[in-house]
């Protein structure tokens, strides 16, 4: 088993945004911790906590939207560090990068003389980090999270040094929790089962972890026979001065480098992308994926190299011209790209997928194929498709994504206080309606901060029509959204109201109503 050294920055979404190590701040993603540094850890704030409880725990919390770009862009900054003291720098995820260890170590005096030496090229740059070797990832991973900055496992200890950590380590919550339930709750336990038998009660997923927990690599060495030249690359003339244009030929090249490892039956969880400019200079890196990095996923990962070697530009201001210019100078002889080159390399057999049988038409592939047509004409946001989220509004529970993107994780389903009650309305407006909800006396409705109504709904006038009398009502259901940020709190309440035409979404805001939705 080949050795490698594992690069982990700890709380790297935390860093990505700005927030001071020595500050009890956290990075939210979906209403939900994403990460948080040491002190608000040191306050019972963790990962995967609600915003709310984290809080209560941290009163005085600093909270940042999560930014992955800015983490992809930040962190390539520390492979370009470590590249130069070797070269072979891959990326697992924004906050980790691995190298093999062999040869670097024989070249720098031995792998602890090259642990240090790595670790001490980021530290110099302002990040903490950890650097660990191993025999494999996933040891190494481990490795470089323990002890005050990282440790070296002895070849074939991997299996040793595993042995008392718990199977949550293996990032599989489902399998875990399940281990649980058997009695099965150190790695040393779950890698003693028999192979055969994890497979058959695991399926394929449980065999990898299955591995992982013995310290051997994810997949089995597959000796195969060598195989054409599959990298695909694009000339740019006149060289590309803007980063958008090599984005998008970044998921063409994609999509055809896709193509061709399909018709070989192969797919790809390690990608090199290289770029070259036309004043002679040549930047490549490594990106790892867990599963086939997708055409938008290859794109993003362009994008983040392209906002990160921009020459003479701070990273920040690098990240947000990004999306204007790739090459356009900073300085001397600095030109446009010139060409860009995806490489694979390393290939897995692509497990594939049902086809349609008796040489039907797959109606997936067309829309698929009609769909793309349009973005390249019309830009990729031409075309979106609804996607499901939590939330309290109905405005709120449907986020519309371009087709071909990857959904947005979805939070926790609940509880939601404030949510509305089935069944969800037929018409969401873009924009909310003005609207005016008087009683029977003609005073317009109130509502207090104990969410008492002044007096019953009597009529409605929406747009600046008529007013219409109040046949049915129903609420209020009141939600304080935001409350720690100033800027973003608000506060409103949601009634439902039937007249004699339709029914009625209404909110109150601020002493004004506005209709949100209509139900059929």
């Amino acid at each position: 088993m080949s050795r490698a050294l594992v690069l982990w920055c700890p709380d790297w979404p935390v860093t990505a945004v700005g927030i001071d190590a020595a500050t009890a701040g956290a990075v939210v993603a979906q209403g939900q911790v994403a990460a948080c540094t040491a002190a608000a850890r040191a306050a019972g704030v963790r990962r995967g906590q609600r915003l709310r409880d984290a809080q209560r725990h941290a009163p005085e919390l600093e909270v940042r939207d999560r930014d992955p770009d800015a983490e992809g862009r930040l962190f390539e900054r520390v492979a370009a560090a470590i590249a130069e003291v070797t070269p072979w720098v891959e990326v697992v995820r924004p906050g980790m990068c691995a190298l093999p260890a062999r040869g670097a170590a024989r070249y720098h005096g031995g792998e602890e003389a090259l642990r240090i030496l790595i670790q001490d090229t980021v530290v110099e740059l302002g990040f903490d980090c950890g650097a660990g070797i191993a025999d494999g990832l996933f040891a190494a991973e481990l490795a470089a999270r323990t002890g005050d900055g990282g440790s070296i496992v002895p070849p074939r200890g991997s299996a040793e040094f595993l042995a008392p950590y718990p199977v949550t380590v293996l990032g599989r919550p489902e399998l875990a929790g399940l281990l649980d339930r058997l009695g099965v709750r150190t790695l040393e336990a779950f890698a003693a089962l028999p192979v055969e038998r994890v497979a058959e009660r695991f399926g394929a997923d449980g065999r990898v972890a299955h591995r992982l927990a013995r310290g051997l690599e994810p997949r089995p060495v597959s000796p195969q026979p060598g195989r054409a030249d599959l990298s695909v690359n694009t000339d740019f003339d006149p060289p590309a001065d803007r980063a958008d244009r090599v984005v998008f030929a970044a998921k063409s090249l994609a999509d055809e480098l896709h193509a061709g490892l399909a018709a070989a039956g192969l797919a790809c969880v390690r990608l090199g992308i290289e770029v070259a400019w036309d004043d002679g200079r040549e930047m490549a890196r490594l990106w790892r994926h867990d599963g086939a990095l997708s055409s938008l996923a290859v794109a993003e990962r362009v994008r983040w190299q392209l906002a990160a070697w921009h020459p003479g530009e701070p990273a920040d201001d690098a990240g947000e011209r990004a999306g204007e210019r790739a090459g356009e100078g900073a300085g001397e002889g600095t030109g446009g790209i010139a060409r860009l080159r995806l490489c694979p390399d390393q290939l897995v057999p692509d497990e594939g997928r049902q086809q349609a049988l008796w040489g039907q038409t797959d109606l997936a592939d067309r829309v698929a194929r009609a769909a793309a047509r349009i973005q390249a004409m019309l830009g990729h946001h031409a075309i979106t498709q609804p996607v499901l989220v939590g939330g309290r509004g109905p405005g709120d529970q449907v986020v519309r994504v371009p087709l071909g993107d990857l959904p947005p994780p979805l939070p926790a389903q609940g509880p939601w206080p404030g949510r509305l009650p089935a069944p969800a309305p037929a018409v969401v407006h873009p924009e909310p309606v003005p609207a005016v909800v008087t009683d029977a006396a003609g005073a317009l409705v109130m509502v207090s901060a104990r969410s008492t109504v002044s007096a019953p709904p009597a009529h409605l006038s929406v747009g600046g029509g008529p007013a219409a009398p109040v046949t049915a009502w129903t609420g209020p259901w009141p939600a304080t959204e935001y409350w720690w940020d100033p800027e973003r709190s608000r506060r409103r309440a949601r009634f439902q109201l039937v007249t004699a035409d339709a029914a009625y979404l209404v909110a109150v805001e601020g002493g004004e109503w506005h209709v949100e939705a209509t139900y059929d």
